[in-house]
């Protein structure tokens, strides 16, 4: 189960000691409102994850550099899952973003991008305050989860269900960190997601702070002190999937509906990939 807690060192300081870990205040579940997975696929994510160790932060090849020079956050889009249990396709746009389709019957699949968002081994300029991406939902049938994920994560699982990821799943509207169980209520206010619906994620680095959005308004944090200190992992978007549904994964390349996240401050390409290769600390 994860432990959460307040992250009080310096904004962006690679020096601060780590948080100390607390339980979330909310209420957990021990089962979701709906049958969300059986069981055996529970333990195969254990043994995935026994089984896999987690990937360290890695430098970007010089091609990519460049294609994040080039294009910005446009650069970033969504990697078709290998499991034959994805019924669907994964698709870019001419406007920069990536729509991800499933079928009917598709099986819980989660898929990452195909770059990471928050990356270990890149510096952060001292005026930025996170990264962040948004989800438009088109159609859900079933459910679609929000969030970000280690590699290499169980491509079965929802984000959230397993180690180093964090989900915000839209049937439910639970919150979920490392958390196989039923997860903890998270926002009272927002009575369900309807199609058109614009739901974001995003990191902010000085606290270690995992937030969603709602159409355009920040939510309350979701998990304070997660992925610290960032020079451990790179960490990627992850949106999870399951039955019939159609959504849009937006990195910047059109205009996100929380107008904060327009501004440099939040716009991964100034993150990842940049020029700045910070210490690794241990």
């Amino acid at each position: 189960m994860g432990l959460f807690s307040l992250f009080k060192g310096k904004k962006n300081d690679p020096d601060a000691p780590p948080p100390e870990w607390s339980a979330a205040p909310e209420p957990i579940h021990a089962f979701g409102k709906y049958d969300d997975a059986p069981d055996d696929e529970y333990q195969a994510g254990e043994d995935f994850c026994a089984r896999y160790p987690v990937s360290p932060p890695t430098l970007l090849s010089s091609h990519v550099v460049e294609r994040i020079h080039s294009h910005g956050p446009k650069a970033w889009g969504m990697e078709t899952p290998l499991t034959s249990r994805f019924k669907g396709a994964v698709t870019r746009t001419e406007s920069g973003t990536t729509t991800i389709q499933t079928k009917k019957n598709c099986p819980s699949t989660c898929v990452l991008s195909d770059l990471p968002i928050l990356a270990g081994l890149y510096d952060v300029p001292g005026d930025m305050e996170g990264v962040y991406f948004e989800v438009t939902i088109k159609t859900m049938d079933d459910t679609v989860a929000v969030g970000t994920a280690c590699q290499p994560y169980p491509d079965f699982r929802l984000p959230g269900w397993n180690r180093l990821s964090a989900g915000f799943h839209l049937d439910d509207l639970r919150k979920f960190f490392e958390d196989p169980d039923g997860g903890r209520d998270y926002v009272g206010d927002v009575k369900g997601i309807k199609e058109g619906d614009v739901v974001g994620c995003g990191y902010e680095f000085g606290r270690g702070v995992v937030f969603f959005t709602y159409n355009g308004r920040r939510l309350p944090d979701a998990f304070v002190g997660v992925y610290v200190p960032r020079t451990k992992w790179d960490v990627y978007a992850a949106v999870g999937v399951s039955d019939e549904c159609e959504v849009q994964v937006n990195f910047g390349g059109e205009e996100f509906r929380w107008k904060e996240g327009n501004s440099g401050r939040w716009r991964v390409d100034r993150h990842v990939g940049s020029g700045e290769v910070p210490p690794v600390y241990s």
